[in-house]
């Protein structure tokens, strides 16, 4: 059976299962928050509750993804209301971030629209041709002590404030947005003054850290898949310009279980909670490869992509950029 045709089978959406993840989400982010700002001289509760806070951030984001793909839900209308909500807690506005969102997914493993929502990677021609002054800076960029962390500051801070393209698709649902994210932070202030601000903002920045992590690996590995129109196939950039992930249970659990990317890349109709069994009971009879962990954390050695490999590659040994990072 062709693997489109196997894929259908895991795009119908249970209301039940939606309803449960949604609201089950919220519950374990309030009350991981809640002990985490209320237990913050007592270690050994302050610190689990803010894991668990941490990965239910990640877990309320990609719910929002599904509700943004139509997937969380079987009605339109009730994934809309369920975006626009998670919305306030995944820091990202709904509208604007849905479109583009669905641009990425547009123009995944198109070398000539890397400007859709992944991680930059320059090729290694661009490299080659490239003055110290920008190799220094990819350099530090493609660093990941300085990606992910100052990644997740910026990224969900900052740059979500006033997303890429928020004036072409809508400045009135931004600005109630950030009403609503600001009128969250008061709640906070009035509830537990400025220890609880600043415990959801530092397991927020840790939550974000995940994201940042995640996001990178799903289309930063040695074998992912760049080309270039004509020649660019879509379902195979959908399929192998993406990653599946096998990082364990909890990871799934905490990451809603959009680790396994490649086949929500080829059809975004699955929703998150069909993806670990769609990806498990498929994977041999289809040949999808999975990394797990040494792989993973190896990828973030991998910097360019090498058009005459079709490999993502390390930095060259010797260039103006290392003896630049050097002195």
């Amino acid at each position: 059976m062709d693997i489109r045709e196997r894929l259908k089978a895991y795009t119908v959406q249970d209301d039940r299962i939606g309803a449960a993840s949604f609201f089950g989400t919220f519950g374990a982010y309030f009350l991981s928050l809640y002990l985490a700002i209320f237990h913050v001289d007592q270690w050994l509760i302050f610190v689990p509750a803010g894991v668990i806070s941490a990965f239910a951030a990640v877990r309320l984001y990609v719910l929002q993804h599904d509700a943004g793909h139509g997937t969380l839900f079987s009605k339109r209308w009730m994934n809309v209301a369920a975006g626009h909500v998670l919305s306030v807690w995944s820091m990202a506005p709904f509208t604007i971030m849905r479109h583009n969102h669905n641009l990425h997914h547009s123009h995944v493993g198109n070398l000539e629209e890397r400007d859709t929502g992944e991680v930059h990677t320059m090729t290694v021609a661009e490299w080659q041709a490239a003055d110290w002054t920008t190799r220094l800076f990819y350099r530090l960029y493609r660093n990941p002590f300085i990606l992910i962390p100052l990644g997740s500051a910026f990224t969900y801070f900052i740059r979500y404030r006033w997303p890429k393209n928020a004036a072409e698709i809508g400045l009135r649902g931004l600005a109630l947005h950030n009403l609503a994210l600001a009128a969250w932070v008061s709640f906070l202030y009035f509830s537990a003054g400025w220890t609880g601000v600043l415990v959801w903002l530092g397991w927020g920045f840790v939550g974000g850290m995940i994201g940042v992590f995640l996001v990178y690996l799903q289309h930063n590995f040695e074998d992912t898949h760049w080309d270039r129109k004509p020649s660019l196939n879509p379902r195979v950039a959908a399929l192998e310009g993406a990653s599946a992930l096998d990082l364990g249970w909890w990871m799934d659990l905490g990451s809603a279980n959009i680790a396994y990317h490649d086949i929500h890349h080829f059809n975004a109709r699955i929703p998150h909670y069909n993806l670990r069994r769609c990806h498990r009971e498929i994977r041999e009879a289809y040949g999808l490869r999975v990394i797990r962990w040494p792989e993973a954390l190896r990828s973030f050695t991998l910097k360019l992509w090498d058009e005459e490999r079709q490999r993502l590659v390390p930095f060259p040994a010797h260039s103006p950029g290392a003896e630049a990072m050097k002195a």
